[in-house]
């Protein structure tokens, strides 16, 4: 299918920030840059919702994130983060993005899809067979699962220019452990 890109085509933009979040993280030590990615991925075509799923936590240290995501037009749907015994965290947004798709595709001639979690496969699917939605995915390539690749009308690797796409001053470090003796 040829993927078809004008000025007055609807878009709506679906984040899975924790996706992109740990992909710059594990693959790149960075902060990934959402204006960037957003302003590129909807290409000057009329944006009608962006919206981002993220997960809050009790301290409230996500909240300047949550302000920079706002302020380049990013609405934020939040839920807390769970903590299971054993120490393991999940804010597991995919249920509600699939969702939030599948309702607003009427209203939209695209939908983006910034991840590479290939559980996703079955909304792309489902979108363009029943909704007739062209779908692109916008992810970094090295984590995107290659059967979301395939399924998507268009893929926008962030992998291609890292640079553009990163905060690149804000390094993402890992706690060392101390050494042992």
């Amino acid at each position: 299918m040829t993927v078809i890109k004008h000025k007055a085509q609807r878009v709506g933009i679906f984040i899975d920030t924790q996706n992109i979040y740990h992909s710059a993280k594990n693959i790149h030590h960075a902060k990934a840059n959402f204006g960037a990615i957003i302003k590129d991925a909807l290409d000057s075509r009329v944006l009608v919702r962006a919206i981002a799923y993220v997960a809050s936590t009790e301290s409230g240290e996500e909240k300047a994130f949550f302000e920079a995501l706002a302020k380049v037009g990013i609405e934020i749907r939040s839920k807390p983060l769970q903590i299971f015994v054993g120490g393991a965290k999940k804010a597991n947004w995919d249920i509600d993005l699939a969702m939030d798709a599948v309702k607003l595709a009427p209203k939209l001639d695209t939908i983006i899809i910034v991840s590479g979690d290939g559980d996703f496969v079955s909304l792309v699917e489902y979108l363009q067979n029943t909704h007739g939605t062209q779908v692109e995915v916008v992810s970094f390539g090295k984590s995107s699962s290659a059967k979301l690749i395939e399924a998507a009308d268009d893929f926008f690797d962030l992998d291609l220019n890292p640079r553009k796409y990163l905060l690149m001053g804000e390094v993402v470090r890992t706690p060392r452990r101390p050494a042992l003796k």
